[in-house]
């Protein structure tokens, strides 16, 4: 039963997409029909209208693993991909032609004659145009383009009271692999290469190795076994993991490769006089309470790092006592948009703490914005990253 709610609350920004796209299309189809005294063309609007809701739905349905499993090859996937893609450009050019129309109503008609009405209605036009393309051309950057700029990102992150020995330790993060059709193994080696040459002190692997049980469980780990680190190698497990249903696996076949996960476990490592103590968690549902047992890994004159895939726990964590909490599962937002200073992206809707550094007290939590991708295969105003935290006494 845990499963099945955690399945269902997985489908919920899926579920708004699909709802509002409908509503959206709906809306202006019956705008362009009342609009339109033609038969011929409203039957076309009206045969369009249907096909989109088809195809919008087909992609929906897609997103049940159950359907998938049923189904064989890439091409699911890839129609998945596809079609969820449609969706999301469905509601953009709803949305845009709806603006558009307000745009028009809200100014008064200015006549004018002869050419300069012909240049102004060709302008409108070229405008237009170009205000549809812009999110085909958005969407297919970020597919194309950013979601294969892997890129190093560096921060530090103050601790007070940190011991001198622990002051510029290194900490090397990758998560939210999701290695499929979309995330190649060749992307995997670049990404670990990539890490490896921080000459970390610690590596940290925060979940999501893959998406679905039909992904290359064993090819991501195999990947991983390549990741070093002076200290070894340690990482917690992401909702993925359990909707493929392989926590056990990952666990045992990751020890064999040299990764150890730690589920509701600490492990403490020592640099010269001082310690470090990473303590690791399964991913936290959101119906239920957050870090349950978890403040009783805390180790006394340590610095205390959580990891957990869902950040939406820092605020416990904080009050638990952990100095530092490394997670991913937001993607950056993966797709984010910048409107008038706001940035809207659906990650905003289950968590604030979506990408970089947030702090509460004498708490910090880092939230990376990974690897892979889900449900669109396009990166757009959140890069993928591997990450590199530096240690500072505050």
């Amino acid at each position: 039963m845990k499963r099945v709610v955690e399945r269902l609350v997985s489908w919920i920004p899926d579920l708004v997409l699909f709802a509002l796209a409908l509503l959206a299309q709906g809306v202006v189809m019956v705008a362009m029909l009342r609009s339109s005294r033609s038969k011929p063309r409203r039957a076309l609007l009206m045969c369009c209208c249907g096909i989109s809701s088809l195809a919008m739905t087909a992609g929906f349905v897609l997103r049940s693993g159950l359907v998938l499993r049923m189904l064989h090859g890439n091409g699911p996937i890839w129609a998945r991909a596809v079609l969820f893609a449609w969706t999301l450009l469905v509601l953009c050019w709803a949305v845009t032609y709806l603006a558009l129309r307000l745009t028009h109503r809200s100014f008064p008609n200015v006549r004018l004659r002869g050419r300069f009405q012909s240049t102004r209605r060709n302008f409108l036009r070229a405008v237009g145009s170009a205000v549809y393309a812009a999110p085909v051309a958005a969407l297919g950057y970020g597919a194309i383009i950013q979601r294969r700029d892997i890129s190093l990102r560096e921060h530090e992150i103050p601790i007070a009271g940190l011991h001198e020995d622990l002051n510029g330790l290194r900490l090397v993060q990758i998560t939210d692999i999701h290695m499929s059709a979309f995330f190649s193994r060749a992307e995997l080696d670049y990404a670990i290469a990539m890490a490896n040459e921080t000459r970390a002190q610690i590596a940290l692997v925060t979940g999501d190795l893959i998406t679905s049980t039909r992904d290359p469980l064993d090819s991501c780990l195999e990947g991983l076994k390549a990741l070093r680190a002076d200290a070894g190698v340690f990482g917690c497990l992401g909702n993925h993991e359990i909707y493929a249903r392989a926590e056990d696996y990952v666990e045992q076949a990751g020890a064999r490769q040299g990764l150890r996960i730690l589920r509701g476990t600490n492990a403490t490592v020592r640099f010269g006089n001082a310690r470090l103590n990473l303590a690791g968690v399964d991913y936290q549902r959101m119906n239920k309470p957050y870090l349950e047992g978890a403040g009783r890994l805390i180790a006394p004159d340590a610095c205390n790092v959580m990891l957990s895939h869902n950040p939406d726990v820092f605020d416990v964590a904080a009050r638990q006592g952990y100095d530092l909490t490394v997670s991913g599962h937001t993607h950056g937002g993966q797709v984010r948009v910048e409107i008038l200073g706001a940035d809207l992206n659906m990650a905003r809707f289950f968590t604030p703490y979506v990408d970089g550094i947030y702090r509460k007290d004498k708490s910090a939590i880092f939230v990376s914005r990974g690897l892979g991708t889900i449900g669109i295969p396009a990166r757009l105003g959140a890069p993928p990253e591997v990450t590199l935290l530096r240690l500072r006494r505050a």
